[in-house]
């Protein structure tokens, strides 16, 4: 799957099952966007910052986390915009995942 990185529509970052399971996993975007619901550079480092923090105080080595960093949080593209629809594709893989 890909999710569209920027307005243009010329960068995408690739987002694999696993990433969604991760995301899924640690609940990652539960409680990210506040009650206004836009998602901007703040949120998108508040995701890291949550992130990174996880990965410290745990001394968490599990590779599909690490794995979720590298490949799209962490990506050079990633951006408010690709964040949206990451969400967005996270909501509708979650809502696929209860009608199964």
């Amino acid at each position: 799957m890909q999710i569209q990185a920027n307005p243009s529509n010329t960068r995408h970052i690739e987002v694999t099952e696993e990433h969604l399971q991760t995301l899924d996993c640690y609940n990652l975007l539960g409680n990210l966007v506040d009650s206004s619901g836009v998602i901007d550079e703040d949120v998108l480092d508040k995701l890291k910052f949550t992130v990174r923090s996880l990965l410290e105080t745990t001394g968490n080595n599990d590779k599909n986390l690490l794995d979720l960093c590298l490949d799209v949080i962490y990506n050079k593209n990633m951006k408010a915009f690709g964040l949206q629809r990451l969400t967005t594709l996270y909501i509708e893989w979650k809502n696929q995942q209860v009608q199964d």
